[in-house]
């Protein structure tokens, strides 16, 4: 199949290598001519603008946006519904809030143009491993863009079968699923990053306190001098808190132990707050992803190891460099 990219960041770029790589075409635009000459040494095609982009484009066309939520992603699909006809597809890849989409799906509508959100997550390590996406959009769209969210997710691998899926959407073992109507993709994503804020949160906690297991204030027969290093990359092999972050958090102490390269001031990029205002809504308790999101606004105040740990599992998946304090 045939797609359009706009947004080559650090997802975008690597999400059209992926599609080519498995024999999808690719028309390419950016704000960054580099970024865009970038891709079309590598078989792309470029795109001028976004008219040139989608005149370039086989009917029916698809256009995925990959730009940050807000503003960009808000005034790239209003110009693409302009350019755009019946038929077509507007796909929005990046962290949009879900009420967005369900606005924007009822627009589109109107004019025949098709709207489906993608929650992506995979970060700059998606081009290797695959994507994990979570989809909302009408059914028969998501099924004629199987053949770009098949070549994207990251496949069965080795991870074994859960028990009792059998007649379940086999769409899911392969790392995407259909979650529902338009909005329901962002939505889960806006759950799966807040439960991250709260998995972060845990692990930057435990080493904090295996740190500071030597202060002068605890008895001497009581103190113990732990290397972090070791204790994480211990607990990668056979312990059930072992995950993908914990991985990243290994990496990140063996390289760097006292991670002075971070100053641990932790940014939020939206979908934390918004997972805790649809908790509200929905008058749902969630203590653990409350904390985990008051702890990043704390790290902008008064940063600790723990939030040091924080800042490196996020550069660790997902490239973020810190916001340093003005």
């Amino acid at each position: 199949m045939q797609i359009g990219m706009i947004g080559l960041g650090r997802m975008g770029g690597n999400i059209v290598r992926r599609l080519q790589a498995r024999g999808h075409k690719a028309v390419v635009f950016d704000q960054s001519a580099a970024a865009v000459d970038r891709l079309a040494g590598e078989g792309a095609t470029p795109g001028k603008g976004l008219e040139d982009l989608v005149a370039k484009l086989e009917k029916p066309r698809i256009a995925w946006v990959m730009l940050p939520a807000g503003a960009p992603t808000e005034e790239a699909i209003a110009a693409l519904a302009k350019l755009m006809a019946p038929g077509d597809v507007i796909i929005d890849g990046g962290n949009t809030f879900y009420k967005d989409d369900i606005r924007r799906a009822e627009v589109l509508k109107a004019k025949g143009i098709h709207y489906v959100d993608v929650g992506t997550s995979g970060g700059v390590w998606g081009l290797e491993r695959g994507y994990c996406m979570m989809i909302g959009g009408d059914t028969e769209t998501v099924r004629r863009l199987d053949p770009i969210f098949s070549a994207l997710a990251p496949g069965r691998g080795d991870i074994p079968r859960t028990h009792g899926r059998d007649g379940r959407d086999a769409r899911v073992e392969q790392g995407y699923i259909h979650a529902g109507p338009s909005g329901a993709g962002h939505f889960v994503k806006m759950i799966h990053n807040g439960i991250e804020y709260g998995l972060m949160q845990a692990y930057a906690e435990g080493f904090d306190i295996l740190k500071h297991a030597n202060s002068p204030d605890l008895p001497a027969e009581q103190r113990f001098d732990f290397d972090l290093a070791d204790v994480a990359e211990v607990w990668r092999r056979g312990s059930v808190v072992s995950s993908w972050l914990l991985d990243l958090t290994a990496a990140a102490l063996a390289e760097d132990p006292r991670l002075d390269s971070f100053e641990g001031h932790v940014a939020d990029s939206g979908e934390g707050r918004w997972t805790i205002n649809a908790a509200i809504e929905e008058a749902v308790p969630a203590h653990v992803l409350s904390a985990a999101l008051y702890a990043r606004f704390r790290s902008r105040q008064q940063p600790s190891y723990a939030d040091k740990v924080l800042s490196a599992m996020r550069k660790g998946f997902g490239g973020h460099q810190e916001q340093k304090k003005s």
